[in-house]
């Protein structure tokens, strides 16, 4: 899928690895938190100019440490874009984030994405299919969710209110296009980094998110 040339690791904790993949088009990044043969992954991105932290003073590396506990079940994949804000490439760096996890042992994923990458986390579930269990997004776009009618998995949308890039109306978009149920969660005071709603998003999206990995999805 990547056209991979060669990888290189580095075990950077007991439960954090860095993998770096060279490809002829670009240096994929990928931060995975926990067992490596977890049966179940959360794959996450960030926005249009990439980053690995995800919003709300570091939510992505919390989350990697919260979910990725030893024996939990569950890894996190922390995804740095090779091209930041295109589409069709970000959404293939996603699924091969995934796809890792899978030859590893998984299978059931939760996709996830902040702003421009709320888009990608759409695309990217609709193409694992019927192995997606959930799709959150902080902040999304509404541009590349035009065919969300196909997203056969739950969704959950954060979106502040007084963001200053996107309005509230690009999730509500979003959410209205969904196939599968979806839930909008306006953050009262929160701007497009969502760092206002920090507490808000720690307490409620490793929640649901075990939720939906629990589920068998039948």
């Amino acid at each position: 899928m990547l056209g991979e040339l060669a990888r290189q690791e580095v075990q950077l904790a007991p439960d954090l690895r860095h993998l770096e993949l060279f490809t002829m088009r670009g240096l994929l990044t990928v931060l995975w938190h926990g067992d490596v043969d977890a049966p179940a992954a959360v794959v996450l991105g960030g926005g249009a100019m990439g980053g690995l932290l995800g919003p709300a003073d570091g939510l992505y590396h919390w989350l990697g440490a919260e979910l990725a506990a030893p024996a939990s079940g569950i890894g996190v994949l922390r995804v740095g874009w090779r091209r930041p804000n295109d589409l069709d490439l970000c959404t293939v760096d996603l699924v091969a984030a995934a796809g890792l996890a899978a030859r590893a042992g998984a299978r059931s994923f939760v996709t996830g994405g902040h702003s421009f990458g709320g888009a990608i986390a759409v695309r990217a579930a609709m193409a694992i299919g019927e192995w997606g269990r959930g799709v959150v997004t902080f902040a999304t776009q509404s541009a590349g969710c035009e065919g969300a009618g196909g997203l056969t998995a739950p969704l959950l949308a954060f979106h502040g209110d007084v963001d200053e890039l996107l309005p509230v109306q690009a999730s509500e978009v979003v959410c209205q296009l969904a196939g599968g149920p979806a839930e909008l969660v306006v953050c009262h005071g929160a701007g497009h980094l969502l760092t206002e709603a920090g507490d808000l998003l720690r307490d409620q999206v490793p929640t649901w998110i075990r939720a939906r990995l629990a589920d068998d999805g039948s």
